[in-house]
């Protein structure tokens, strides 16, 4: 652990977090991070197990004077996205998250932080391991792979969980208090193709597109990023028709729910062609930067002669596949009419491969209303199946519907106005979280969603601040102190 982050405050949180970033945790691949938890219950002597899919449960009685309070649901994730530039050398398989503070932020060195869920995951291990903070009695929920199907909510089984109150500690706005959100799922489409040998007198180039913001496919598909998948796309397309070039390789993006930064082709063409290609690329390079310049100010699109392959994609599945690709819907597809300023429904193109005879392309579509997220995935579906795709839907999780007459809303809105002489926002997200997911099987259950200010989340310019952490700490006790 650095000396830098040992040092700040409230420091149970930062030792906490640190302590967890210092043990490998991908989606999927959690049985560290499971088992680090377990240790940590049973450390502290309290009831602690695992259930059925891997979620770890952690009990604490009341303090003294506060056992007839409503029992609290403490609730975070502990998987993480990963994802990192494309030159920094690191595995998240073998090491711990590297950080630094950089003014009133804490940051990674080239990926992801793991902010997102750990510091909501650091301030409940902070509060089993409290011996100071009155409490009524906790229990804490510690779900796994939230970022790639939230299996772990939708594993949990009914009957486990005690709490009447969940505090779910995934939202990334200290002055927002979540009370509803979208529910997502994936679609994949996939289709094999012939492969052709690359004709004599051809020449090959290796096209890149990097240096975009990224980020969550949720929370920042409405802010203009760009998306690298869709740029590559683009400037295939315009090769194809202009020039007839033929693609051999396309590798772009890798997560759904992180909108794709970097995406990489391999592309050849007859060498008497060069000249007048590479103009014409200079010049659409030069377009699409001019066109993204206000929001992606370090886009940078490279084309670099490399050695020539000796397969490309056949001329008609290529032509099919650029289109298809040109005609799905990325970004924002409806806003809500409910709700202000909230997006209702949405599509991030998420991983292009083409590769070796085989073409696979993964989205994430959301949408705060099941029939508009059924519309927009059946309209993707068409254009993909247009191209001979066989496409499949997988993973859906329903939205969290806002209950705004919840007994600890009030609670929540009525403490942070007596600590920050403010009052909160109240909304609804357009990122999944597990409150609708967890409500199935507890339907009873007062749910609340908070946490401290987290920016760039599900790319490496992840970010939290440290100034929102001890507030976020500090709203967090006072609410177990009044909860009813």
């Amino acid at each position: 652990m650095s000396q830098e982050i040992e040092q700040l405050e409230p420091r149970r949180i930062w030792n906490n977090f640190s302590k967890l970033n210092a043990v490998p945790r991908p989606s999927k691949k959690e049985e560290r991070v499971i088992d680090f938890m377990l240790n940590f219950g049973r450390s502290l002597q309290l009831e602690t197990f695992k259930d059925e899919v891997g979620n770890v449960i952690i009990r604490k009685e009341a303090s003294v004077g506060m056992e007839d309070r409503k029992p609290i649901t403490l609730q975070s994730h502990l998987d993480m996205v990963h994802q990192k530039n494309s030159a920094t050398d690191f595995n998240f398989d073998t090491q711990g998250i590297e950080m630094y503070v950089d003014g009133d932020w804490v940051r990674a060195k080239g990926t992801t932080l793991g902010a997102d869920n750990g510091m909501g995951v650091a301030a409940i291990m902070s509060l089993l391991e409290s011996r100071d903070i009155p409490h009524p009695p906790l229990e804490a929920l510690f779900t796994i792979d939230e970022e790639t199907g939230m299996t772990g909510a939708m594993g949990l089984k009914g009957g486990i969980l005690r709490g009447q109150i969940l505090l779910n500690l995934d939202t990334e706005e200290d002055d927002e208090i979540d009370i509803g959100c979208a529910g997502g799922i994936d679609i994949t489409a996939t289709r094999d193709y012939e492969e052709e040998t690359v004709p004599e007198g051809s020449i090959a180039y290796a096209i890149s597109v990097k240096g975009l913001h990224g980020g969550h496919s949720g929370m920042d598909i409405h802010r203009g990023f760009g998306n690298a998948n869709k740029i590559m796309n683009r400037l295939l397309f315009k090769s194809t028709e202009e020039f007839g070039i033929g693609v051999s390789q396309i590798d772009g993006g890798s997560l759904r729910n992180a909108i794709p930064r970097e995406s990489f082709a391999t592309v050849v063409l007859s060498a008497d062609r060069k000249e007048d290609f590479e103009v014409k690329m200079s010049e659409w390079i030069k377009e699409i930067k001019n066109e993204n310049s206000f929001i992606e100010t370090n886009l940078e699109i490279s084309l670099n002669k490399v050695e020539i392959p000796a397969k490309m994609m056949g001329k008609t599945a290529q032509d099919k596949i650029l289109r298809a690709v040109y005609g799905a819907h990325n970004g924002v597809y409806g806003m809500s009419a409910a709700i202000p300023d909230l997006v209702e429904t949405s599509n991030n193109i998420a991983k292009i491969e083409v590769k070796s005879g085989k073409i696979s392309i993964g989205c994430l579509t959301r949408s705060s209303v099941n029939s508009a997220k059924t519309d927009l995935a059946n309209s993707l579906k068409s254009v993909f199946e247009l191209a001979d795709c066989k496409v499949t839907l997988t993973g859906e999780y329903p939205g969290w519907s806002p209950n705004p007459n919840s007994e600890i809303l009030e609670v929540l809105k009525d403490q942070y106005e007596l600590l920050f002489d403010e009052q909160p926002q109240v909304v609804a997200c357009h990122a999944g979280l597990e409150c609708g997911i967890l409500g199935k099987n507890y339907p009873d259950m007062d749910m609340i969603s908070f946490g401290p200010t987290i920016k760039g989340a599900h790319s490496p310019d992840e970010r939290v601040s440290i100034s929102s952490v001890k507030k976020f700490w500090t709203f967090l006790v006072q609410i177990l102190k009044n909860t009813p």
